[in-house]
C-alpha cells in the first residue's frame, strides 16, 4: 500500500509543475532561445533560486519528464510477471511512450527540440543515461542471465526504437518492426544457445 504524499510534497510537486509548464508556454510561445530563465522564473512567480532547486538547466524545463520516463522503463523490467518475458515488456512500454510523444500536443514541442542543438545534445545525453538506468535492471535480473554487453546493448536498441519510431511515419509499426529485431538479437544471446 503506498503512502499519500504529503502536503510538503504535494506543494513542491505543484511548484514544479507549474514551472515547467510556464517554461513550455513561454518556449512554445517565443522560442526556446528568445526566453531566459529568469523570466520564466518571474512568470512562474517564483524565485530563481527555487526554478534552480526542482531543475539543474533550462534544457531540462523542456524535458521535465525525464525522470518518469526513465522509472517507465526500468519498472518495465523490474515490475513484470514471473511469466512474462523481458522484450514484449519493454515493447509494451515503448509502444505507451511513443504514443505519448506522437499525441497532437507533443508535435509542437518535438519540433522545438529538434530545431535547438541544446536541446537535441540534452536529448541524446538524457538517452543514454535512461539506457544505462535500464541496462543496469536487466544486468540486476538473475532470471534473465545476459552478460552486462549484451544488457547494455539490449537497453540501447529499445532507447533507440523509441527514437526512431517517433520520427516514423507510422510509429506504432515502426516499434513493433524494430523489437522483432531486438527480440531475435535477444533470443540469439539466451544462454541455452551459447551452450
Amino acid at each position: 500500500m503506498t503512502v499519500p504524499p504529503g502536503r510538503r510534497e504535494r506543494k513542491k510537486a505543484a511548484t514544479r509543475q507549474k514551472i515547467a509548464d510556464t517554461a513550455l508556454r513561454l518556449f512554445l510561445e517565443r522560442g526556446y532561445d528568445a526566453v531566459g530563465i529568469r523570466e520564466v522564473a518571474a512568470e512562474a512567480d517564483v524565485a530563481v533560486t527555487t526554478l534552480f532547486s526542482h531543475f539543474a538547466s533550462k534544457e531540462a524545463l523542456v524535458f521535465e519528464q525525464d525522470e518518469d520516463f526513465e522509472q517507465r522503463l526500468v519498472r518495465a523490467v523490474t515490475d513484470r510477471s514471473t511469466h512474462e518475458s523481458l522484450i514484449p515488456a519493454l515493447r509494451s512500454e515503448i509502444h505507451a511512450l511513443v504514443r505519448h510523444c506522437t499525441a497532437d500536443g507533443a508535435v509542437p514541442i518535438w519540433r522545438m527540440i529538434d530545431a535547438s542543438p541544446a536541446l537535441r545534445r540534452y536529448d541524446e545525453s538524457m538517452r543514454l543515461r535512461h539506457a544505462e538506468a535500464l541496462a543496469a535492471a536487466i544486468a540486476a535480473d538473475p532470471d534473465l542471465s545476459r552478460t552486462p554487453l549484451a544488457s547494455r546493448t539490449v537497453a540501447r536498441f529499445a532507447i533507440d526504437a523509441y527514437s526512431l519510431a517517433r520520427e516514423a511515419a507510422d510509429p506504432q509499426a515502426a516499434v513493433d518492426e524494430i523489437f522483432r529485431m531486438i527480440e531475435a538479437a535477444w533470443e540469439a544471446i539466451s544462454p541455452s544457445r551459447q551452450a
